[in-house]
């Protein structure tokens, strides 16, 4: 059993080269761009400030015709030297101890020697701070410690005064009822033998 065979329309293909359509031509903007430094880069080089490039200077309106590449190049070109100088200045300061004459050798280790003593006497001074601000704080404890020692002397103090007169107070008042208490009885007896003068309990005289 043969299948047959089904062919099918093909697609017709269309290339671009069949649209005509008009290019549409802008007007390019001049820019007016700083000067970048290309050459020797020194310590003291001042480069010009980064530009934008949407709004670069000399254009006073953006259009659709403004093409950013000069900025852009201006921007890397600045970046690159600014990197390149920073490089510079880093690996200058090796340069000096190891490939530099006596009289740069010299001036070196001056340099170090005088920042080594610039950091000791910073160090010892702020030592010497550190050891002042110490002992204020230890002053202040001493004298906070004593103040607390002479605050508890005195409550002491007062604490024993208060019970020195609670005491004699006590003291004075037991003595008192005492005395109070001794007199009443005393008063009793008395006013006892004077109603038994007058109403003796043997007035008849047979009890013995």
């Amino acid at each position: 059993m043969s299948l047959r065979r089904v062919s099918l329309p093909s697609t017709p293909v269309v290339t671009l080269g069949n649209f005509n359509t008009p290019r549409r031509r802008c007007p390019i903007t001049p820019l007016f761009l700083p000067a970048v430094p290309t050459g020797a880069v020194s310590h003291t080089c001042m480069f010009p400030h980064r530009l934008d490039p949407l709004h670069p200077p000399g254009v006073r309106r953006r259009t659709v015709g403004l093409e950013t590449v000069a900025a852009h190049q201006h921007n890397q070109q600045r970046a690159i030297n600014m990197q390149q100088r920073e490089y510079s200045r880093f690996h200058q300061g090796w340069r000096r101890p190891f490939y530099g004459t006596a009289t740069e050798k010299e001036e070196y280790r001056k340099e170090i020697r005088q920042l080594l003593k610039t950091q000791m006497s910073e160090k010892w001074s702020s030592a010497r701070e550190v050891l002042a601000s110490q002992s204020e704080e230890l002053e202040a404890l001493k004298e906070a410690d004593r103040l607390a020692v002479l605050e508890d002397l005195e409550q002491r103090r007062a604490k024993a005064l208060f019970m020195r007169r609670y005491r004699d107070e006590n003291k004075r008042l037991m003595e008192n009822r005492w005395r109070e208490s001794l007199l009443s009885r005393s008063m009793d007896t008395l006013r006892e033998r004077e109603l038994l003068q007058y109403n003796p309990i043997n007035w008849s005289g047979t009890l013995k």
